[in-house]
């Protein structure tokens, strides 16, 4: 079998495609996870109070979302909630709003998992200082369960950007639409999907060694525990 990876790099049209496509994956992941994250603190706090009823909403809403494939979320997000609210949205707009469905629910069962290594101890030496309850989530249980569940919560979120690819199913135009769009041109599968790995990796290397620069910044004194 003959290579012929030139074909993908000898045109600045293919090359502008995969760094926009990547350009793309990267800011829509971070912007998931952004808002996924916000999310996740209100259930994973809901779940942690204890908030009558509202707790039963935030775990089923949890286990709905952690038993079932992304690729089915985002086309019932794409496809059936408009259909059923009356509403159409950029493409785009229903991969950012399902990935961060997805990314809140599982950093969500990641956080509440770490606020129960947090012992009751402090929290009763806080609550005897006269701290509020929301003081003492916020100024001692979150601080310390972030910390102790970063390596997982980084974990998670490369992980979740390596699956942002079947994104391009719905016609989004992230990576791996990229690379669909020159293997239809090129037909040089294997050349265009092993480029496709290669960024892929790339990427998710970045973005380990940038997640493990801000753990040493922000979290200097759990790292070195």
């Amino acid at each position: 079998m003959e290579l012929r990876f030139f074909e993908i790099y000898r045109r600045s049209e293919y090359v502008f495609l995969l760094l926009e496509g990547a350009a793309f994956s990267i800011v829509l992941t971070l912007a998931a996870a952004f808002i996924g994250f916000a999310f996740a603190l209100v259930l994973s706090g809901v779940r942690f109070a204890q908030v009558r009823y509202l707790e039963t909403v935030a775990t089923c809403y949890v286990e709905f979302i952690r038993n079932t494939p992304l690729i089915v979320q985002l086309f019932f997000v794409a496809f059936g909630l408009p259909m059923l609210l009356g509403y159409q949205w950029p493409f785009w707009a229903h991969a950012l709003l399902a990935l961060t469905l997805n990314f809140s629910a599982y950093f969500s069962e990641i956080l509440r998992a770490g606020y129960g290594t947090v012992s009751d101890g402090q929290r009763e030496a806080a609550a005897a200082l006269g701290l509020s309850n929301m003081l003492i989530f916020f100024k001692i249980i979150l601080p310390q369960a972030i910390a102790k569940m970063y390596p997982s919560l980084a974990s998670q979120f490369i992980f979740l950007f390596l699956t942002t690819g079947v994104i391009s199913e719905i016609g989004v135009n992230d990576l791996t639409q990229a690379g669909k769009f020159i293997d239809s041109r090129t037909f040089r599968t294997f050349e265009v999907f092993f480029t496709l790995t290669l960024l892929y990796i790339s990427i998710s290397l970045c973005f380990k060694l940038l997640l493990a620069g801000f753990q040493r910044y922000f979290f200097a004194w759990q790292v070195a525990r």
